[in-house]
């Protein structure tokens, strides 16, 4: 049985939305005039199937040209796509950027995660209501993360049409959002990416040294900087030869497992089934985390050349790469940057005269955290739900499409290109025995330089703090985001690295470092996290959808109540979170519990 949607029929600008992208029906079946076409026959089988990846865009079609996706509007993307209603309505309602309801035009996401709520956003929410007021044609919405965590508090618009567009107000105040939601042409210009990083020119950066040197719009800029040797350096190494490079340099994951990359892209490479696929991770969701935005920002060539280079050694010839929907600039960097190298053969058939071949697709996500799981991310790219898929088997084996697939983030996969270009054993002396190289921290919250700080892994929690200017008053560091765990502010002398964390009972994670001083309400801060892994939630497996709201709800009553009432409830709270973590299908359930069991076994939350 399946949805249907009775007599809706699609307006004229949402056929025109899908149209631009799928191109005009080829019969009456996909909605073509009956006059024009034969309703005989319709695209089925295997040429359906190929066709459900285009879902998502789909979606992002209609959503932008008129701001919201009706029942007519679905109806014919799923005709044109032969996509049953059900499963598409499923795929649209999955996602925070969509709505399947009447709304006006223009949005303003309006971010009350953890670092904008300590800069005021509640108040920030309210004045910007109030002025705005009943019939303003802007819907405000309360936002998770929109990773501007340098610039809190931050605020979004997002205003449909054809063009879409889009303006960002960070630090925001509630006369420059409205002014952004009301006239996105007219707001101010987004500082530049390097204004995100303190050290930004520094002689003793590798990741970041390019971000505030060269202009982010310019390929030849990007080459008279070194870009392009680590290619061309991949070239004369061959496959095996790359791989052996990471594997030698002891590079791990960035995005917070630390899985061994040259090990992924082995087992991916040695797979006989083809095609093979290289996806990037840019999807960085985690409350706290902005690295990836200033690198594909800031220096987004990096990122193009870093998914060649790892295309090329694991036997790949098409990539993906899957961006959070809430950085437009990002978008326009890297479609910028991509149309510049296909231009420029350095995409295409025949990649600096080497005779291989690749090329590079940007997906946009749309507002799902969960999407940052490898397994949601490819269901997600298929046209699916973005939901977990069950391991093993695993990516390297039977990833996107069902094909062997390497998927890494935007900080593993710039790492690549110092490999190449120092070499692995240079590259390996960076940092310590078992975390190698330099790290990215997002730091924010209680400091006077907010931004992403490139140390050496091994560096102390102390110094990075030093270095950010922590202000007086520190009472608690979440390491790892959301996600994460609470340290005190006596625990400063903990080693960034991913063994050192651990054996203080904490994680590294992501690289998020966010300073607490005692003027921010901890209980609140709690409350919010539980909030945000409630709502973000696929709600797939029992464990993550019912222990999320019954990590909130126990956290509610404790705000309200002591004593022993509380005391029953923080021991509900641990039976809880234990069931999600042994019992969750991914890492969202598994961790949703860390921050607050740290911030009540650490700290004394609620004591």
């Amino acid at each position: 049985m399946d949805l249907h949607f009775g007599d809706s029929k699609p307006t004229d600008d949402e056929r025109a939305a899908v149209d631009a992208l799928l191109g005009p029906p080829e019969s009456s079946w996909e909605g073509a005039d009956r006059s024009d076409a034969d309703l005989r026959w319709a695209r089925g089988g295997r040429e359906a199937r190929d066709r459900r990846d285009l879902l998502l865009p789909g979606l992002h079609a209609i959503n932008d040209r008129v701001g919201w996706i009706s029942d007519g509007a679905l109806d014919y993307l799923c005709r044109r796509l032969t996509v049953p209603p059900a499963e598409a309505y499923g795929v649209a309602t999955f996602y925070a950027m969509f709505s399947v309801k009447p709304r006006p035009a223009t949005v303003l996401h309006v971010c009350t995660d953890l670092a904008c709520a300590a800069a005021g956003a509640s108040g920030l929410c309210a004045g910007i209501e109030s002025r705005l007021g009943l019939g303003s044609g802007v819907s405000v919405q309360r936002s998770p993360c929109l990773g501007l965590c340098e610039r809190a508090p931050a605020a979004l618009a997002i205003k449909a049409g054809d063009p879409v567009r889009t303006a960002v107000s960070a630090p925001a105040t509630v006369h420059d959002a409205v002014l952004a939601a009301s006239a996105p042409d007219s707001a101010p210009e987004e500082p530049p990416a390097a204004l995100a990083v303190p050290q930004a020119g520094g002689d003793d950066l590798i990741l970041l040294r390019r971000v505030g040197v060269v202009d982010p719009s310019s390929l030849d800029d990007y080459r008279a900087h070194g870009g392009y040797t680590a290619l061309r350096r991949a070239f004369e190494l061959g496959p095996a030869g790359v791989i052996r490079e990471v594997t030698d340099s002891g590079l791990v994951g960035r995005g917070g497992a630390a899985f061994p990359t040259g090990r992924k892209w082995q087992a991916t490479a040695s797979q006989p089934d083809h095609p093979h696929y290289v996806v990037c991770n840019a999807d960085e969701s985690e409350p706290g985390t902005f690295k990836d935005r200033v690198l594909m920002e800031g220096d987004p060539y990096a990122l193009v050349e870093a998914m060649t280079i790892a295309a090329y050694a694991t036997g790949a010839h098409r990539g993906y790469l899957y961006l959070r929907g809430e950085y437009p600039r990002a978008l326009h960097r890297l479609e910028h940057a991509l149309a510049q190298a296909r231009a420029r053969g350095l995409l295409g058939d025949d990649i600096l005269g080497q005779g291989y071949a690749f090329d590079i697709e940007i997906r946009r996500g749309a507002g799902a955290y969960i999407c940052g799981e490898e397994t949601a991310l490819f269901n997600s790219i298929e046209g699916y739900r973005g939901e977990p898929r069950s391991k093993p088997p695993f990516p390297v084996e039977k990833g996107l499409f069902g094909k062997p697939t390497v998927e890494n983030n935007v900080e593993t996969l710039v790492n690549v290109l110092p490999i190449l270009t120092m070499g692995a054993p240079a590259y390996a002396a960076i940092g310590t025995g078992r975390s190698t190289g330099p790290k990215l921290f997002c730091v924010s919250g209680s400091v006077a330089r907010p931004g992403i700080y490139e140390l050496p892994f091994g560096a102390t929690l102390g110094e990075l703090l030093e270095l950010a200017g922590a202000r007086d008053g520190l009472r608690a560091v979440l390491l790892g985001g959301a996600a994460g765990g609470f340290v005190r502010a006596d625990e400063l002398d903990i080693p960034l690295t991913f063994e050192g964390t651990r054996e203080a009972g904490t994680t590294l994670g992501s690289g998020v470092v966010m300073a607490f001083d005692d003027t921010v309400p901890l209980p609140r801060l709690l409350l919010r996290i539980a909030e945000f892994f409630r709502d973000e939630s696929c709600g797939q497996c029992v464990p993550c959808r019912v222990g999320t709201v019954r990590q909130e709800e126990a956290l509610h009553r404790i705000v309200e109540r002591t004593g022993a009432a509380a005391a029953d409830d923080i021991a509900l709270l641990r039976e809880v979170g234990r069931a999600m973590r042994d019992a969750s299908i991914c890492g969202l359930g598994q961790t949703a519990w860390n921050a607050v069991e740290s911030a009540i076994d650490r700290l004394g939350a609620y004591e």
